[in-house]
């Protein structure tokens, strides 16, 4: 009788077996399957895997990172330079519009020289 059961040998680095039998512990219950899902994957998303993928999701999130934190500088320095001295100024003109200037009342110049003249005191 066949010892085999349909099994073959193929000679593999040590290293490389090691690493496959670390990663064939996490996905699957034994070696063939393991072997299977990744000929699976392979063959249904074709694709090689000499193929690079592009950016990995770290390298993404920190090139999302950094343009976050310059968006943040930009904001900051308009805050800074134009948003918190317009603001100054529009309280400022507030502050005057609340307090209007007591302005003399009109009078003809007739009764203004008669006035003054009495000594009254023209506000």
């Amino acid at each position: 009788m066949n010892k085999n059961k349909g099994f073959t040998t193929i000679s593999i680095k040590t290293p490389v077996v090691k690493r496959f039998r670390e990663f064939s512990k996490q996905v699957a219950p034994d070696h063939t399957e393991a072997l299977e899902l990744m000929l699976d994957f392979f063959k249904n998303n074709e694709i090689s895997p000499k193929e690079n993928f592009g950016p990995t999701g770290r390298r993404l999130e920190n090139a999302l990172l950094k343009r976050m934190n310059a968006i943040i500088a930009i904001i900051r320095d308009i805050e800074k330079n134009k948003t918190t001295p317009t603001l100054a100024i529009l309280q400022a003109l507030f502050e005057e519009a609340e307090q209007p200037k007591k302005k003399p009342l009109l009078l003809e110049k007739k009764l203004f020289e008669e006035k003054k003249l009495k000594g009254w005191e023209i506000q």
